[in-house]
């Protein structure tokens, strides 16, 4: 036992730590967490589950060579425990599990180190973990690894991920054969008989609460008898995998709340950790803070809520923590800084080069023009720009990196060529950076906004046998299930028709294209038509078609000008994709962008029609989202509007 405040008690199987506002139980030397006692509840954390129960930092992990997204689940399990800090104001445990030849096969090749931090007075505690990969240790792929937290099924039955995005949800038991019908896959479940009548006929599926890491900071449940909240607060994303626009879950069902460091959801493969025999890495990641608040009126239960998000706030204005005791979390002295100001120049629009307003621009690991979103293995650093382009990046880990950038209302990705060497203290100045978009020529047709998303185009009303209440008449109306399968209720015998100058893209632009049911297993490839005029052909061009892609699953897209049966086509992206954000509720995965060039020859005077085949058509998933499509003219290079 030590200090005043602060309590802990190491004890043969279990740990205990007391803060004087709660307590925290934790398994000895196993560091899995069985028990959080806060404000008259005995414990916020469900033990009687079948399978997962308490709260637990788990992996999963294959073979290399796996081309698999998922293999074998790991609810990692410490073998010593540490003592790291120990005193009236703070104490840190170490839980440890190192890796010997012995365990080849069983478990991941991987140090980890699962940290817990508590603060004295503090209504939450810390976690984090140092995951180490050395010289000796064989390849293997790390697919996935998160925090999970299992809360009472009794207790707590509202779910808050945002302002718009908070309900009462259902219990897990409706999920259950005889009062729940699979769906289209595992995770999706009609409830034909819930406990509770008012959920009835509503589809349940983890992934409808998915929510980008650029506004995944604060998220949990509400708990009315007593009035408490549990929250999950991430305060910092440069230790997520995919940069901020990745898709990842929050909180759903069960009921679960989850932080998640690395996983492959509505990106594929690329995002796998994929480790050679004797590569060494090194990453930390974390701390998330576990938020508990409470009020005396459950009249005021809501409130939690607000008060969770401006703790929210707190934590984020706090980073990079100084009270981590791990040398490899640096603190703020020991980080570095780059500024500078993000400008756009497209020809066709204006003759100078105008401020990137509203810029997302970040540090990422060297690489690609927009490799950061297919990156895992180290950190990242984002903002975005102010209406007069200038950034400023603070607290960067020191390291190489590219600074990337792109900008709303611009195709494309920005990469400055030179490395960035971050070292401690150093504050970088960049300069005017000028992002040129690809532009041959002036537009002579567009569909859609280049934003990365398909948002903009028309999402159908869901089937009403496939309702979840909180969607119905909500931004994000894209989250219902099964909307792939209103394609075929619209267009069941002949494809969507584009006709520029006609068409309205916001209701004649199906949000996916997706394959055409034509049985119970069955299905069609699809080809959208986009039919346009030219007045002229400029006989000695070319005509450039810019093909911007929000999502891709397991595709092939075809495009083929004024003859539909042409073989081979003009131009094939061959198969990509396996983001899954179709099935998965996302409005957009892994941005694509394809340049097409089109000879003068194969376009007409008068009415001309390209024609856009998915190819592949074994499955309802299988498709892709545009993001923004543009047809350009042949032009002089220093042509402006």
């Amino acid at each position: 036992m030590s200090g005043i405040g602060m309590h802990l008690w190491v004890k043969e199987h279990q740990v205990v730590i007391d803060n004087g506002v709660f307590q925290l139980t934790l398994s000895n030397p196993g560091g899995i967490i069985r028990g959080i006692q806060y404000h008259g509840i005995e414990n916020l954390l469900e033990l009687n589950n079948k399978d997962l129960n308490g709260g637990f930092w788990d992996l999963n992990w294959s073979e290399a060579g796996s081309t698999k997204t998922r293999g074998k689940f790991d609810t990692i399990e410490g073998t010593s425990l540490r003592v790291i800090v120990e005193t009236e104001e703070q104490v840190e445990l170490s839980f440890t599990r190192t890796w010997d030849p012995s365990v080849q096969g069983e478990q991941a090749p991987l140090t980890i180190d699962r940290r817990f931090v508590m603060l004295r007075g503090s209504t939450g505690f810390y976690s984090y973990a140092i995951f180490e990969h050395s010289e000796d240790f064989p390849g293997f792929n790390l697919n996935t690894t998160r925090i999970a937290f299992m809360l009472r099924k009794d207790k707590f039955h509202y779910m808050a991920i945002a302002d718009d995005r908070q309900r009462y949800m259902p219990l897990p038991d409706d999920r259950l054969p005889g009062r729940g019908q699979q769906l289209a896959y595992p995770e999706a479940v009609l409830l034909v008989d819930p406990v509770e009548p008012e959920f009835k006929g509503e589809v349940d599926d983890k992934y409808q609460y998915s929510c980008e890491n650029k506004d995944n900071q604060v998220h949990g449940w509400i708990c009315f008898d007593p009035p408490v909240g549990f929250w999950q607060i991430t305060p910092s994303n440069e230790f997520r995998n995919g940069g901020p626009f990745k898709q990842d879950l929050t909180s759903h069902v069960n009921p679960t709340t989850l932080a998640i460091f690395v996983t492959s959801h509505y990106a594929g493969e690329d995002l796998i950790l994929k480790f050679q025999p004797g590569e060494i890495w090194k990453k930390v990641f974390g701390p998330v803070f576990i938020y508990l608040n409470s009020v005396s009126d459950a009249n005021d239960a809501f409130s939690l809520w607000s008060d969770a998000k401006e703790q929210m706030k707190k934590e984020v204005e706090s980073w990079p923590y100084s009270f981590v005791a791990s040398d490899d979390f640096p603190n703020s002295n020991q980080r570095g800084a780059v500024r500078g100001k993000m400008l756009v120049h497209d020809r066709c629009i204006s003759k100078d080069a105008i401020p990137a307003k509203a810029a997302y621009v970040g540090l990422a690991p060297p690489g690609d023009d927009g490799s950061w979103q297919r990156e895992s293995k180290g950190y990242q650093f984002w903002t975005t720009a102010d209406e007069n382009g200038y950034f400023a990046i603070n607290d960067i880990r020191t390291a190489d990196y590219n600074l990337y950038a792109w900008v709303p209302g611009f195709i494309g990705d920005y990469k400055c060529e030179i490395v960035l060497t971050i070292t401690p203290g150093c504050d970088i100045d960049v300069g005017e950076l000028t992002y040129e978009p690809p532009r041959n020529g002036p537009t002579l047709w567009e569909i859609g906004i280049p934003d990365r998303t398909a948002a903009e185009f028309y999402v159908p009303d869901p089937n009403p046998m496939y309702i979840n209440k909180l969607y119905v008449n909500h931004p994000d109306r894209f989250r219902q299930y099964g909307l792939w399968e209103r394609y075929t209720d619209l267009y069941p015998d002949k494809d969507l028709v584009y006709t520029v100058g006609v068409s309205d893209y916001r209701k004649d632009w199906f949000y996916a294209q997706v394959t055409r049911r034509i049985g119970d297993n069955s299905y069609k490839s699809t080809t959208w038509q986009i039919k346009f005029n030219i007045i002229t052909v400029d006989e000695g061009g070319t005509y450039t078609l810019r093909l911007a892609l929000a999502s891709a699953h397991n595709s092939e897209l075809q495009v083929r000008v004024n003859d539909s049966d042409a073989d081979p086509p003009l131009f094939s992206t061959g198969v990509i994709g396996a983001d899954n954000a179709i099935a998965r509720h996302g409005i957009h995965g892994i941005y694509w962008l394809f340049n097409v060039d089109i000879p003068a020859a194969q376009l007409m005077q008068g009415e001309n029609t390209i024609y856009l085949t998915q190819a592949k058509s074994s499955s309802p998933f299988q498709g892709i989202m545009y993001d923004y499509l543009r047809l350009e003219g042949p032009s002089p290079i220093n042509s402006y509007t």
